[in-house]
């Protein structure tokens, strides 16, 4: 399974595809950010969102988009184009006849660490953490923009709720236990390691 993650944004758009293997061991094919705010208008932003999540799906072929739904902040207007950018990156995906599915910011943030009001800086730590268990050798190369791991982010709920490790909107007493002491070690060792990133 191939897991195209979007974090959507009308100024820097995160994506992330993410492989999942036969044996469920997870690898990362291209992680990066779309960069839009040199583009002179939104309209235009919204036209190369389009073009450039298109051209991703056309070069990869994912099975399934990922993509974080808007969430509700301060400024109306930043709200709504965040969801026109949610919007047009699903436009692409439906115009490939791609399925695709959305989690709320705090889903993700406590499918990869354990807490729902997590930072973007943490979610990329844990998630390094993540992916090292599997593969000693892996390393996230920390990306000039967090919205790409917040975008791997996306990717990695949707493989963990895909495969039955968490339910959507709940957790089951099985799968809390089975997590909680891995969960609550990765955090200790998270804080003791960045005192200045914990509010």
């Amino acid at each position: 399974m191939l897991i195209l993650g979007i974090d959507p944004g009308s100024q820097i758009l995160g994506y992330a595809l993410l492989e999942v293997n036969e044996s469920c061991r997870l690898s990362i094919l291209e992680m990066d950010v779309l960069y839009l705010k040199r583009t002179p208008g939104f309209d235009d932003r919204i036209l190369q969102i389009f073009h450039s999540v298109n051209d991703i799906i056309e070069a990869h072929h994912p099975d399934h988009l990922a993509i974080e739904a808007p969430f509700l902040g301060k400024n109306a207007q930043s709200m709504l184009k965040l969801g026109r950018a949610q919007g047009i990156s699903i436009a692409a995906a439906l115009f490939h006849d791609m399925p695709y599915t959305e989690y709320e910011p705090s889903l993700i943030k406590r499918t990869v660490t354990g807490n729902g009001n997590a930072s973007k800086q943490q979610v990329a730590a844990l998630l390094d953490s993540i992916l090292k268990a599997q593969n000693s050798s892996f390393e996230i190369r920390t990306p000039k923009y967090l919205d790409a791991t917040d975008a791997l982010a996306v990717a990695y709920t949707h493989y963990a709720v895909s495969s039955q490790q968490l339910a959507v909107n709940t957790l089951s007493p099985l799968t809390v236990k089975k997590n909680h002491k891995s969960a609550k070690k990765q955090w200790s060792d998270f804080i003791s390691q960045n005192p200045d990133l914990v509010k």
